[in-house]
């Protein structure tokens, strides 16, 4: 983050108007890390019948399994009718992002979430990147995001780039201070790479200054959203799996002397320190990680339904954990950054920028058909 500051700077929720707030599952069973647990879970779930089924649904004030609701957007593996009658196949779960850089399973069935946020679901798509206001950073993810508790911010207000959710007239009055209209995703990038903790975004008419922040806002949103070629540390710095990891793994431990990361009797190697000491909010996000799969769950629940052992999926998961950590860890923030020709909250104003309409942070109409309402009935939107 920038130490530099300037007290007119325009605030993130002006630059990019239209937020939401975070999802809220209301129960941990239907997400989880590894997909094949939650079709087993869902599996169970329909089986049971009675008090039993509801026992294990785990209701809550929101849902029950005789609450009913739509069709989640774009899914339509997800049913209508009410889960206490439900039967047949899990729909397919999907990738979210379940904690900061922890990348899990969902099933996107909006009956067993408490608030699934359709508005988000609508424009969520391969041309979408989320920013969501975590404890003390931004992050950034092309997945669906159900980090709390900080609002989150879609880059797009409709599906397929279109309609950047961005303040209206902001890229053209960039465009007239850079010389050149910048890319809804540049924007994005630098705001990643300046905004400060009170959410605060320095904006800058100086070319040299923009393109130095947009370099590293994009290796940042590159390394966050891992959605393209895959990262590398330099100089076969690579880490390994040294000794087998055992099947079911308890402890985590880091050899700073040795750069190892050691699970029990099992050992990754090298782990430059900058992955372990890599933390979002006050916590170490590799035993963050383990920790989310390693847990013992409440016995007789769904969750308690996980893999016996350890599966290799996790093991190559941890291992580019380990190196897209290290990377941002290298990473050394914009401190010296001077915004020597700042473009101000007060320019926006005076440019009509700001303030920006109310119906830009309200979601756009982005139905280009029917969706299904509770018990096959078409949903009126």
């Amino acid at each position: 983050m920038p130490s530099v500051t300037h007290d007119d700077a325009p605030l993130l929720a002006d630059l990019m108007p239209w937020s939401v707030a975070p999802p809220r599952l209301g129960r941990g069973w239907p997400a989880g890390p590894d997909a094949a647990s939650l079709k087993a879970r869902w599996d169970a779930l329909v089986k049971a019948e009675g008090p039993d089924r509801e026992a294990l649904f785990e209701p809550s004030r929101s849902r029950t399994p005789h609450t009913a609701v739509g069709q989640l957007p774009g899914h339509a593996g997800g049913g209508t009718e009410k889960l206490v009658r439900a039967s047949g196949p899990c729909p397919e779960p999907v990738r979210v992002l379940y904690a900061p850089f922890d990348e899990q399973w969902l099933i996107p069935d909006q009956r067993l979430i408490d608030a699934a946020r359709p508005e988000l679901w609508r424009v969520a798509d391969e041309r979408q990147v989320f920013l969501v206001e975590g404890p003390e950073t931004l992050l950034a993810t092309s997945l669906f995001p159900l980090l709390r508790p900080g609002r989150v911010r879609p880059l797009f207000r409709r599906p397929g780039g279109r309609e950047p959710n961005l303040a209206p007239g902001l890229l053209e009055h960039l465009g007239t201070r850079l010389g050149h209209t910048p890319a809804p995703l540049d924007v994005l990038a630098w705001i990643r790479a300046t905004a400060r903790p009170d959410l605060t975004v320095p904006l800058t008419g100086d070319t040299d200054e923009w393109e130095r922040g947009l370099e590293h806002g994009h290796r940042l949103l590159w390394l966050m959203r891992r959605d393209g070629e895959r990262p590398k540390l330099p100089g076969g710095r690579r880490p390994y799996v040294r000794a087998p990891l055992p099947s079911r793994p308890v402890t985590l431990r880091y050899d700073r002397d040795e750069e190892a990361l050691l699970l029990d009797e099992g050992r990754i190697s090298p782990v430059p320190p900058e992955a372990w000491d890599f933390e979002v909010g006050g916590v170490r996000v590799l035993e963050q990680w383990f920790t989310a799969r390693v847990t013992e769950p409440e016995r007789s629940t769904l969750a308690a339904i996980r893999p016996t052992v350890w599966p290799q999926a996790w093991t190559s998961e941890l291992l580019e954990l380990i190196t897209v950590l290290a990377l941002l860890g290298e990473l050394r923030p914009l401190d010296e950054l001077m915004v020597s020709d700042p473009i101000t909250a007060t320019e926006l104003h005076e440019a009509g920028v700001l303030p920006v309409p109310a119906a830009v942070r309200r979601p756009a109409s982005v139905l280009d058909g029917p969706e299904e309402g509770p018990e096959g009935q078409l949903a009126l939107l």
